[in-house]
């Protein structure tokens, strides 16, 4: 079945992966992007019938409204990604990632469905074992996630919404991103041959963009089963320490260096261990391993010198 798909901040990281394959299972969709990236990545799905852009805010109510009105599912991509970001445009940070969903919030009608990414980064440090499933108390440390928190909770009062709390993010896109951990990491390998961890045995979760976009292929699949509920969704195989991810990383580049500080702390104080056993229990299974996808981005990398692709 098709159906209308408005997707906003779709010229992104997660978009420009996701977008292409809504449009091969033969949905409509229309992006909603600021283009502030002056990004590109969607030219190839241009002479596509199905697809629309609109270039535009989505703060603006007046933008939003009438595309909202079309659209039988909702996607909202659009934000202020990550803590360094948002810490330096906190103001961004609220309007975007939390005012402007409030607004579509209470501009759908009951029977529109929405399926939101927010973030397993919410955990903080987990409990007392670091173990986090969708009951766990959340404990946002990051401005970013302190928003995606109050979000989540104003979305979860539709009754046709989906959260997808997702694990950090890797792999490559047309709208590439380096500033995310894998891929951040990876990079260095590629291009320094060195990286200096901040508390290496800090522990996160993983999943590769691809398998972001086919977790929301499930969901509109089978909508009637997830509506109404929250995942996490990542990789159950790679709840990976920092130094873990480095000789993960080491094994394709084996000169590749890695030590720890003697000094300072990692800033961003995440760390916990996640269970992905819920969304799995629905038939969703993830494609991508954690090792394809640095061996992925260590291709990539051969086409990309310099950190322009960065949100940071």
């Amino acid at each position: 079945m098709s159906h209308n798909i408005l997707v906003t901040g779709g010229a992104g990281y997660l978009g420009s992966i996701m977008v292409p394959r809504l449009l091969d299972a033969g949905h409509t969709v229309t992006v909603l992007d600021s283009f502030v990236y002056q990004q590109a990545s969607l030219n190839h799905v241009c002479n596509n019938p199905n697809f629309f852009v609109v270039k535009g805010d989505i703060r603006v109510e007046s933008v939003v409204a009438p595309l909202l009105k079309k659209a039988d599912i909702i996607i909202p991509l659009a934000a202020l990604v990550g803590a360094p970001l948002c810490n330096f445009d906190p103001v961004g940070a609220k309007t975007i990632n939390h005012d402007a969903i409030s607004m579509m919030i209470k501009l759908i009608s009951r029977d529109q469905g929405v399926l939101m990414p927010t973030t397993n980064s919410a955990y903080g440090t987990g409990d007392e074992n670091n173990f986090c499933t969708e009951e766990s108390p959340l404990r946002p440390i990051s401005l970013y996630a302190i928003e995606k928190v109050a979000v989540e909770q104003e979305l979860m009062q539709h009754e046709n919404a989906v959260s997808f709390r997702l694990a950090t993010v890797f792999g490559m896109s047309p709208r590439m991103r380096i500033d995310l951990l894998v891929n951040d990491f990876t990079y260095r390998a590629v291009k320094d041959r060195f990286v200096i961890l901040f508390e290496g045995h800090f522990k996160r979760n993983y999943l590769h963009v691809r398998d972001v976009a086919r977790v929301f292929e499930h969901a509109i699949n089978n909508f009637d089963r997830v509506k109404g509920q929250i995942y996490n969704v990542g990789l159950s195989d790679a709840n990976v320490s920092k130094n873990e991810l480095c000789e993960r990383i080491q094994k394709q580049i084996p000169d590749f260096t890695f030590i720890e500080a003697p000094v300072g702390k990692d800033p961003d104080q995440r760390n916990y261990i996640v269970s992905n056993k819920k969304i799995e229990g629905t038939g969703y299974k993830t494609s991508m391993s954690l090792d394809a996808g640095i061996s992925e981005l260590v291709k990539g990398y051969t086409m990309i010198s310099n950190t322009r692709y960065g949100n940071v």
